[in-house]
């Protein structure tokens, strides 16, 4: 490995960007008694150990299992935290979806202006956010551009359903692999997953194929410009979560991020999620994604550690 990364010095930047949105790989030659960072963090910069310490004290709080990746897409500086672990998604596989969907807009198989009707026989149950469902419990009819704005910005579990109904999961899947992204995977519909608690850990993505997804994003791997900036303005505009990466950001900062929330089985939480884009003072942007599984903490604590650990990446890399 170190040898490959040593050549990767001397390939130009457009082999390094292409890099930088391939999968990150395990390899346990790397395995320390800190966490490894992300396979494409550690081609372009360096791992910041001061501010890695920080981080690892902020997610004890959370009393349960924590992944974090963060990077500056700009300078590659970067930070870790159990970044090749399995974490469930909820919500945040929304992003790739609709990333999915977008594509196929692109290429002229699906139109925004389309109508698409959304039956009774899409609606999550009750007990997932769905306001598509709460406001029309006979069904409707809507335009691909609203289905796709309720699934990322508002984070409705039907209209992400039946943007799964449009594309299928295999061509998600095939999405990401296209565009290198190999550590996410989308395998059931919302409604699958709230049919029972261990389905939801067969939607997983580990904190650096966040991080990848970000990069690709950011980079419009896959994606036309028109595609990306809808994209990015949803992910902006989303009420969800505020108190997550934003929470302790000011409130002039540009975050454009995508949530993701379970419920408990009575001891733990499964996921309390945040994955996103913040655009820095300096100009810089970060990709960010922080997980929060199995803790018995309260929403309010799980939701600080993810905050706080926003506001310590900001505090460092901020002001450059």
């Amino acid at each position: 490995m170190k040898r490959v990364l040593l050549r990767l010095n001397f390939i130009v930047l457009p082999l390094i960007w292409i890099y930088a949105c391939n999968a990150a790989t395990k390899n346990e030659n790397l395995a320390t008694s800190s966490p490894t960072p992300s396979q494409e963090t550690k081609a372009t910069g360096k791992q910041d150990d001061e501010l890695q310490k920080q981080i690892e004290q902020i997610a004890a709080l959370a009393k349960g299992r924590v992944g974090v990746a963060a990077e500056v897409l700009e300078t590659g500086e970067s930070v870790s935290l159990n970044p090749q672990e399995h974490f469930p998604m909820q919500s945040v596989y929304k992003l790739p979806i609709g990333m999915a969907v977008l594509a196929q807009v692109d290429s002229g198989k699906l139109s925004l202006e389309q109508k698409v009707r959304v039956e009774k026989s899409d609606f999550v149950r009750s007990g997932q956010l769905s306001p598509i469902r709460d406001n029309n419990p006979n069904g409707v009819e809507l335009s691909l551009l609203e289905v796709l704005r309720f699934a990322v910005s508002v984070s409705d579990g039907t209209a992400s359903d039946v943007l799964l109904r449009l594309v299928g999961v295999d061509a998600v899947q095939k999405y990401l692999n296209e565009i290198g992204v190999n550590e996410i995977i989308v395998a059931n519909s919302e409604k699958e997953i709230g049919s029972d608690w261990e389905t939801q850990f067969r939607n997983w993505a580990t904190p650096a194929g966040a991080i990848q997804l970000l990069r690709c994003l950011h980079e419009r791997r896959g994606l036309s410009e028109a595609s990306q900036q809808l994209l990015l303005k949803f992910m902006t505009e989303t009420p969800t979560s505020a108190k997550r990466l934003k929470g302790l950001l000011p409130q002039t900062a540009i975050v454009a991020h995508k949530t993701g929330t379970s419920g408990s089985n009575g001891k733990v939480f499964a996921a309390t999620n945040d994955i996103g884009l913040i655009t820095l003072p300096n100009g810089h942007h970060v990709a960010i994604a922080v997980f929060v599984s199995n803790s018995p903490a309260t929403v309010a604590i799980r939701e600080k550690v993810i905050a706080q650990i926003a506001k310590d990446v900001w505090d460092k890399w901020g002001h450059g």
